[in-house]
């Protein structure tokens, strides 16, 4: 993969907003983003010396997530095969709702402005958590989620432990009973100990499909309403871990079912052809006799090693 240097991608950057918006559109481009206000001086710059100027103390994880905003305003080629040398693509648009590590009843989720695909939560919100705070160019860390956690609870006064030791336990409860999908977050856990809290944070029980409806009431049984766990990395990269189970390709008799394996492959496909990353670990895998802490060890310093994070 050929290196993208920062100042090629702002310069680019400047390019195609240069030659694809008004300089008013521009200023609004960057108020969405909240990069505003700007010093006075500023209005007597041209376009792109306007952008360069804005930009020019980003980094390049940061100039990527600015560029991957230009490609959803402008047509812009050659920003787009500058991007596409950046490395995996992740997932097109804005994250909007992360509904996730639900330990009781299901939520009920209903449409506050079907509009602007803004929800409300409005029976059994204490059951689940909701992260409402917009992600920056690096994902969500583990000190971002930690940060909210301690907001949300009001833990402003106890020291950083403290605070990640409670947000683990919070999480490790939506787990129940499933010993394997523990392992996954326990080896993981080791990892912010180990490299800090920048890391981006393994979030489990994701909501990603909602049924308001039952089957009796003529719910569709969408093949996966929930993420094991799911990742949020930069440059909109969104990782996907699942723990199959006897259930991902046995019916409830506990007999071999194509049409179950037929649907959860198909589920997989559909994600990553909308930019996601899925890898799959079975059952076997994660047994405590199998000693799987060594093959999540491995697992994930060869993750962060594929996005530009190393060990």
């Amino acid at each position: 993969m050929q290196v993208v240097s920062p100042s090629r991608l702002r310069n680019a950057i400047a390019e195609h907003l240069r030659d694809g918006m008004t300089r008013r559109q521009i200023e609004n481009f960057f108020e969405d983003l909240g990069l505003a206000p700007w010093p006075d001086e500023w209005v007597s710059l041209t376009k792109a010396a306007f952008v360069w100027s804005i930009l020019g103390d980003h980094t390049l994880p940061e100039l990527a997530d600015v560029a991957r905003r230009v490609l959803d305003e402008v047509e812009a080629p050659g920003l787009a095969a500058l991007v596409d040398r950046l490395g995996p693509t992740g997932v097109a648009g804005d994250l909007k709702n992360l509904i996730f590590a639900a330990d009781g009843p299901k939520p009920k989720i209903v449409f506050r402005d079907a509009v602007n695909n803004d929800i409300a939560l409005v029976e059994n919100e204490q059951y689940c958590l909701v992260y409402d705070r917009p992600l920056g160019p690096s994902g969500l860390t583990w000190k971002e989620l930690t940060d909210w956690w301690a907001a949300r609870e009001g833990l402003s006064g106890q020291s950083p432990t403290e605070v990640s030791r409670s947000l683990y336990s919070r999480l490790d409860r939506s787990l129940g009973g499933n010993d394997a999908e523990r392992r996954i977050l326990r080896t993981y856990a080791d990892r912010y100990v180990r490299l800090g809290s920048g890391i981006p944070a393994l979030i489990p029980q994701v909501y990603l499909h909602y049924d308001p409806y039952t089957k009796r009431q003529g719910g569709t049984a969408l093949a996966r309403q929930r993420m094991d766990f799911l990742l949020l990395l930069p440059n909109r990269a969104r990782v996907v871990i699942e723990c199959d189970g006897v259930q991902h390709y046995a019916d409830d008799l506990g007999r071999a079912s194509p049409q179950r394996y037929a649907e959860m492959v198909a589920e997989d496909r559909g994600l990553r052809l909308r930019g996601y990353e899925v890898y799959r670990f079975g059952g076997q895998e994660l047994r405590e006799d199998a000693r799987p802490g060594d093959l999540l060890r491995t697992f994930f310093d060869a993750l962060a090693a594929r996005h530009g994070g190393g060990a």
